[in-house]
């Protein structure tokens, strides 16, 4: 594909400073593209770079130093970025059926130009919807709905009755709907509880390779609209996780905690649960929260407090052993004291 900068621009919202009918035919870093592609900044800190990179163009927010190269201006660069990979580099889906080695049970809706690859296996009753695919080793149980445009990579599980949106992206070996982890004590053994719920996913959600959703005890477990979650995260029984959310790797979520819209969890963060984390908090990565947070906070720890004092706190950590020693001189020093005094009396 080739695009010369005016199009581009009139696609991304921007304006050209330069030559406007310079051809452009892929993308590439500012450090690595070649004539003939284009790159972005994003970061200021990079901005020398403009100058030695040999990209015909460069995507940049304005104002930007552009050293003499041709340059469209937008908002947002990172953002205009991804939307051009998406133009150059993501090919069409091809929909290729239901094909050999494939396992299709009975009373299955199948939507239009669907995919399922040799390996699938679809249960009973399931409900798949237009140009949804499921590639090996993805196994639908019974009761299963899909929406639209739905891609489920290899190795993804979704038990029984369990209900995903349209736009969904699912990497490889996802488990959604697992039974929570439920267990009533008798004695010195453990009854199991039944995990009766589901897992319901709202539309244009993305889940990374090998997390885990489990599903509700009764009800459901729900991730709302537009919720990002990376590889390796566990959201336990009858979680709501709110719209636009970001979960990243190792987080785990405990049971019936609630999170508002645009919370942000970084790497590793444990939640207590029956918790609640209000809109637009943002946790630090490895914390672990205890209490429920109120909307707009940043916290960060073990366990978790606000940021800003985390921030003076571990300033003072490395310094802990020089102030033990100083206390303890301190400490012999009052002890002398004490003693002299003592004496004089």
């Amino acid at each position: 594909m080739e695009k010369n900068l005016k199009e581009l621009a009139s696609l991304l919202g921007g304006r050209v400073i330069g030559n406007e009918n310079a051809v452009v035919s892929g993308l590439g870093t500012l450090d690595e593209a070649m004539e003939g592609q284009l790159t972005f900044l994003a970061n200021p800190k990079y901005a020398s770079k403009v100058e030695t990179t040999r990209a015909t163009a460069v995507i940049v927010p304005p104002g930007a130093e552009r050293f003499g190269k041709n340059v469209i201006e937008v908002k947002n660069p990172y953002l205009a970025f991804a939307k051009l990979l998406s133009m150059f580099h993501v090919k069409p889906v091809v929909p290729k059926g239901v094909m050999d080695g494939a396992m299709v049970g009975s009373n299955v809706v199948l939507g239009d130009d669907i995919t399922i690859y040799p390996g699938a296996y679809v249960a009973d009753g399931v409900k798949i919807g237009n140009r949804v695919v499921l590639y090996p080793g993805a196994v639908l149980y019974e009761g299963v709905e899909i929406g639209d445009d739905t891609v489920i990579h290899a190795n993804v599980t979704v038990r029984e009755g369990c209900r995903i949106g349209g736009r969904v992206i699912i990497h490889g070996g996802v488990v959604i709907g697992s039974d929570g982890f439920g267990y009533a004590p008798d004695g010195k053994a453990y009854q199991k509880i039944p995990q009766i719920g589901i897992v319901v996913i709202e539309d244009d959600v993305e889940i990374g390779s090998n997390t885990t959703v489990d599903r509700a005890a009764l009800g459901i477990t729900l991730i709302r609209r537009g919720t990002k979650i990376d590889n390796l995260v566990q959201i336990a029984h009858n979680c709501i996780i709110g719209e636009n959310c970001i979960i990243v790797s190792q987080t785990g979520i405990s049971g019936s905690t609630k999170l508002g819209e645009h919370v942000t969890l970084g790497g590793q963060v444990g939640i207590v649960g029956h918790l609640e984390l209000g809109d637009n908090v943002m946790i630090g990565a490895k914390s672990g929260v205890h209490n429920s947070v109120t909307a707009g906070q940043i916290f960060s720890g073990y366990p978790a407090f606000p940021h800003k004092e985390w921030l003076k706190s571990a300033s003072v950590f490395s310094k802990l052993p020089e102030m033990r020693k100083t206390v303890n001189n301190l400490e012999k020093r009052i002890q002398e004291l004490e003693s002299r005094l003592e004496d004089k009396q």
